[in-house]
């Protein structure tokens, strides 16, 4: 069996069954996944052990990649604007005190200070109430020299305020970079350069606790490097992957370059390496579904919000260690903290009925952009993903227009698609400036075929301005 007959046999056979195989069934007493503002009292946060540590771990984890800025949002969105220091302690200091230890960080972060800021809002409280998580992020061939790359390690530590990192991740494994595919850039950037044995040495001498990677990608190097830790050739002590209950299935089927959680998920569990879990709303998306979809959650469980569904999927599986979410504000914080305080894991008829939800989101064929901005700054000033995230509203709320119909449904769809374009993305970066120079694409963790989407929805534009 092929590895694509193993995704598409396991899918059906967990669906057929008992969708997360070993997904925690004993429900603890009550529900704390809850969209009102009651809160959890302290210690009653879900932790789960990691095997090779012992540590406790919450199963929320902090992701610190959309840090508020003082000019609003995040620098995501406000690139110039300085990190909100206080903000950012104020939710650090709540997450702590409601029993959230695990941070989560990258020297790519928010325009490269996310490190500094999670540093300065951790170094308030001691340093056993929490673990600290960074990445080796040489994505830049600039970067892949064996000096250049040390130097990166030995900064994260400066940043941090710490002498040692809990979790160390080699970063986004399986990506492209430079002109290199995803298996040479791998090879370029940890096994020519002896990075990945000098990261070994570095966690010999307990400068760091746990060496894991993330996963994006090239499969065939995600298979690799387990197949390295079952020769003993190197040891993972946890991996992180992107699960949510829409990639479950359809990652694949999505994008051919992309792989399916039920894969992921199930070759790390039979191993027994705790899985740490990225993009649980796929950047936002399953918190933000169509009116029909929200409905059939109200229907399910009217205490929950869809952004409570996805958390719990994600968190259900016994062998995660912690889900992270990228927070930018303080409700969303309590409000994840209450879903995993404590967590009620999923049943076997909530795991169909999300399942089946997925079929009809993934029917919808929206673009799977993630709002990560790894495509960006775009050479020629686009704002690729306000361009995608104006496309998929205008899905996932019923109101794209169908080309040449002329009911009065149409009219209004297509003056809503077209203001609305307007408003959301400046006339100068809209998809009709992209020339197709294909730089963006080495950069996308989700595969998308960039210029192609751009050129799709340039003409679906102009199709709707004609008419």
């Amino acid at each position: 069996m092929d590895r694509r007959q193993f995704i598409k046999h396991s899918a059906v056979a967990v669906a057929a069954s008992s969708v997360l195989l070993t997904a925690c069934k004993k429900a603890t007493s009550g529900t704390n996944s809850r969209a009102d503002d009651t809160q959890p009292t302290n210690g009653t946060m879900t932790l789960r052990t990691n095997p090779n540590t012992g540590d406790r771990v919450s199963l929320l984890g902090f992701g610190m990649m959309r840090l508020p800025v003082m000019a609003g949002g995040t620098a995501r969105e406000n690139p110039d604007s300085p990190i909100d220091q206080e903000a950012v302690n104020q939710m650090v200091d709540y997450a702590i005190a409601h029993g959230v230890n695990y941070f989560d960080t990258s020297p790519a972060y928010c325009q490269g200070e996310s490190e500094k800021s999670t540093g300065i809002a951790l170094a308030r409280h001691p340093r056993q109430s929490y673990y600290v998580a960074t990445k080796l992020s040489n994505f830049s061939p600039d970067t892949w020299s064996a000096a250049e790359s040390k130097a990166m390690f030995e900064r994260s530590l400066k940043y941090l305020q710490t002498d040692y990192v809990d979790y160390l991740l080699l970063h986004g494994v399986g990506m492209a970079g430079g002109d290199k595919n995803g298996m040479d850039a791998f090879y370029g950037r940890y096994m020519d350069n002896g990075v990945l044995d000098w990261l070994v040495e570095q966690k010999q001498t307990g400068r760091i606790r746990n060496l894991g990677f993330s996963y994006h990608g090239d499969v065939a190097v995600f298979d690799m490097l387990l197949r390295w830790h079952d020769e003993g050739k190197y040891h993972w002590d946890f991996v992180q992957i992107e699960l949510n209950y829409l990639d479950w299935n359809y990652a694949n089927e999505i994008n051919p370059r992309n792989t399916d959680a039920v894969y992921l998920y199930n070759e790390l569990h039979r191993r027994g390496i705790p899985a740490v879990i990225m993009e649980p709303l796929l950047g936002g998306r399953l918190a933000k579904q169509p009116d029909a979809i929200v409905h059939q959650m109200h229907l399910r469980n009217n205490r929950l919000t869809p952004a409570a569904w996805a958390f719990r999927f994600a968190g259900s599986p016994e062998g995660v260690l912690s889900v992270l979410s990228g927070m930018t504000y303080l409700e969303h914080l309590k409000e994840n903290v209450a879903t995993y305080s404590p967590l009620e894991p999923l049943r076997t008829d909530e795991e169909d009925f999300l399942l089946s939800l997925a079929r009809d989101i993934y029917e919808l064929k929206a673009i799977p952009c993630t709002a990560c901005n790894y495509c960006m700054p775009c050479p020629y000033g686009l704002n690729i993903p306000a361009i995608f995230a104006h496309y998929n509203k205008c899905i996932s709320e019923g109101n794209l227009p169908t080309i040449g119909a002329r009911d009065n449904a149409y009219q209004r769809q297509r003056r809503a698609f077209l203001v609305g374009y307007d408003r959301s993305v400046p006339k100068l970066r809209q998809a009709d400036h992209c020339i197709g120079c294909g730089h963006c694409l080495s950069h996308c963790p989700q595969r998308i075929d960039i210029p192609k989407e751009m050129k799709h929805i340039d003409r679906f534009v102009e199709a709707l301005k004609q008419s």
